[in-house]
Parts: structure tokens; sequence; C-alpha cells
């Protein structure tokens, strides 16, 4: 059983940041591909960012120069740094990892954390 566990979401002003954390915990080989989606209320979940094993990053054109993904192998964990903060990013934040039981995979399943609200409002 694999469980992400996001945290760090919450009310901001406009022009504030956040850090979003999600850590993931449980039978863990491997883990590929990590990364952060946004579904706004009425509208389609959607990719902010993602970073691969070997560190390759990519952005959403709408977030890039203010956040930064990072990750950090050994805890299992991937963050979100969000600075700048606007009002359109308020959303439900989630994060999804590619996880295999094994340490060598060449196939990996896809597991969604929870979510967590970010609100960016004056």
């Amino acid at each position: 059983q694999v469980q992400l566990v996001e945290s760090g979401g919450g009310l901001v002003q406009p022009g504030g940041s956040l850090m979003l954390s999600c850590a993931a915990s449980g039978r863990i080989g491997s883990v590929n591909l990590m990364g952060w989606y946004r579904q706004a209320p009425g509208k389609e979940r959607d990719l902010v960012a993602t970073i691969s094993s070997g560190g390759s990053i990519n952005y959403a054109d709408s977030v890039q120069g203010r956040f930064t993904i990072s990750r950090d192998n050994a805890r299992k964990t991937v963050y979100l740094q969000m600075n700048s903060l606007k009002p359109e990013d308020t959303a439900v934040y989630y994060c999804k990892c590619e996880i295999s039981a094994w340490t060598r995979a060449i196939i990996y399943t896809d597991y969604w954390g929870q979510g967590t609200q970010v609100t960016v409002s004056s």
C-alpha cells in the first residue's frame, strides 16, 4: 500500500508565498516522475510542474519563473515552492508520483495525493 500525504496549503495574499510538500510512504522500491497538478472550481485538473528521477523539470507556462519544484529522493518527498502568488493560482493542488515496489522497475503505477487547498486572496 502506497500513500501520498500533502501539506502546506492555506490562505495567502496576492504576492505571497507558500511551500507545498508531498511525502510518499509504504511499499516503495523506486519513484520515477513526481509532479504537481491543480484543479480550480469548474475546471479540469492541469499540470503545474513535474520533476523526473534524473532531475529534469517541466513547468506550465503560467507558473514559469514563479514556482520551483524539487525532490528529496531519500525522503521520497516532492516540494513546490510558490512565490508571487496570484488569485488565479487558487485551486486544489494534487501531487502525483509514479511508484514501483521494485528498485529496478520498468513499469510504474500512478498514485495521487488527497489534495491541498491553496487560496490567494486579499
